[in-house]
């Protein structure tokens, strides 16, 4: 008897206008309109995907003080967002980014909780966190969480909002005989929580949701970050896009998992990815050179090292050398509202110093060389091999799909791609569960009791 194939787990992103969009192109539609979302969406179920995906923009972001003209210039609440595409589709499950830090477990819970009312069991909540004042400005609590803090609160408000969601069992709503009417037992959704970031008690409105436990997302690759991860989601993104690095996380995550109580199945781990296809793969390589050469524009590069920097670079020419000088870590920061991804500003320095010098790039050339999300290149074949193989040896447990072209750039990855893995047998022709915790396989929630001192 064969082994069965280890099944692939797909995610649609839809992003904002950003150095990854081709937002010039004739074909593109809006960033914002319901109409992309909901194409996406619809798209991406037709495809049999696990779920749809929104990042989260609680600012816009700036460069030396003014907005920052290339990037996302607004984006519509991911709640509102998410319970329209419930009311359009089926069986994708509905992601979206929250923030930990500027949110009360209360608000969280009872959003999350009516997410997974409204949508049958295909909620999901991606747990960020962050600590700069400048995007806390738009909150009461801004710029008051230390950076060594964010995670200390990020897990006490993911504990707190479980309380609130296990407040409730399955059975606490029974049917009176006589009447015909349903109840709720006298202490359901009581809650009391105590912990250091909060104190709060009372009775949670909203019943035990279809899925127990709206499935949990996070992203971490700091140590602490990884801890975090590991004990507490569902499935982690993964930043890391090629083997062997990605089979390292992936070991490394699963290990943490186990460490935390738990079995390593019940952590999916999801590298986000882009593609282009082509008839032929030398087709696919030339379309994908043409693609990153007009979306990388020079001041786009200038912008991507200014973060590293955290200088203004606008003097410097894009087709030119990399920058001699050095970056100012201690200035005010240029780029404001971008998350920075470079652990070191001076190591990142000298590798792009060193990649620019070994492969005679300009400053524009290396940016397009090394700042890739990992794309997945050729023809429909080969892209679907490649992902089997990637899944298959372990680099992640599928991936979290996005397009340059908004909202119609998938179409093309579910008419072609899909059905080659589909007859590899390592995606689901139907989806077979009722929620979405289910199409991920993850384990069911129990009615269990999170300690309510923290």
């Amino acid at each position: 008897m064969s082994t069965p194939r280890k099944q692939v787990i797909l995610g649609a992103y839809l992003g904002g206008v950003n150095h990854h969009t081709a937002w010039w192109h004739p074909e593109a539609g809006s960033q914002i309109d319901f109409s992309s979302f909901e194409h996406t969406a619809r798209t991406a179920e037709r495809g049999r995907f696990d779920f749809f995906f929104l990042a989260e923009g609680l600012i816009l972001r700036e460069r030396g003080g003014k907005i920052f003209d290339q990037d996302i210039i607004g984006r519509p609440d991911t709640f509102g967002v998410l319970a329209a595409i419930a009311a359009v589709t089926e069986h994708l499950g509905l992601a979206g980014t929250i923030n930990a830090t500027f949110n009360e477990p209360y608000e969280l819970a009872r959003q999350f909780a009516t997410l997974d009312h409204l949508s049958g069991g295909r909620a999901a909540w991606n747990v960020v966190t962050s600590f700069d004042a400048f995007t806390g400005q738009n909150f009461r609590r801004g710029g008051f969480l230390d950076p060594a803090d964010r995670y200390v609160r990020a897990e006490e408000t993911l504990n707190a909002v479980r309380a609130l969601w296990d407040s409730w069992d399955a059975d606490d709503i029974v049917a009176d005989k006589e009447t015909g009417q349903f109840l709720a037992r006298p202490d359901a959704g009581e809650f009391a929580f105590h912990g250091q970031q909060f104190d709060i008690a009372g009775r949670f409105t909203v019943p035990r949701s279809p899925q127990g436990r709206p499935v949990i997302l996070q992203a971490g690759v700091s140590p602490q970050g990884r801890d975090f991860a590991a004990a507490n989601a569902d499935a982690i993104f993964s930043p890391y896009g090629k083997l062997p690095e990605a089979a390292d996380f992936y070991r490394d995550i699963k290990a943490r998992a186990v460490a935390a109580g738990r079995s390593a199945d019940d952590i999916k781990i999801l590298p986000s990815a882009s593609f282009v296809l082509g008839d032929t793969d030398a087709e696919a390589i030339e379309k994908y050179h043409q693609i990153r050469n007009e979306q990388v524009t020079g001041q786009t590069a200038l912008i991507l090292l200014e973060q590293i920097w955290n200088r203004d670079l606008s003097a410097y020419d894009p087709e030119g050398p990399i920058p001699a000088i050095e970056p100012d870590p201690d200035a005010p920061t240029f780029i404001q509202g971008r998350a920075f991804l470079h652990q070191d500003r001076f190591a990142t320095v000298r590798r792009l110093r060193e990649v620019s010098e070994a492969k005679k790039l300009t400053l524009r050339e290396t940016v397009i060389d090394q700042f890739e999300r990992g794309p997945i290149v050729g023809t429909p074949a080969r892209v679907a091999e490649k992902i089997d193989d990637f899944v298959s040896n372990d680099g992640s447990d599928g991936f979290i799909l996005g397009s340059h072209l908004v909202p119609t750039g998938l179409d093309e990855f579910v008419d072609r791609v899909v059905p080659l893995l589909q007859d590899r047998g390592v995606l689901r022709a139907e989806y077979s569960g009722t929620t979405l915790r289910d199409n991920l396989g993850l384990p069911g929630v129990r009615s269990v009791s999170v300690p309510a001192d923290a």
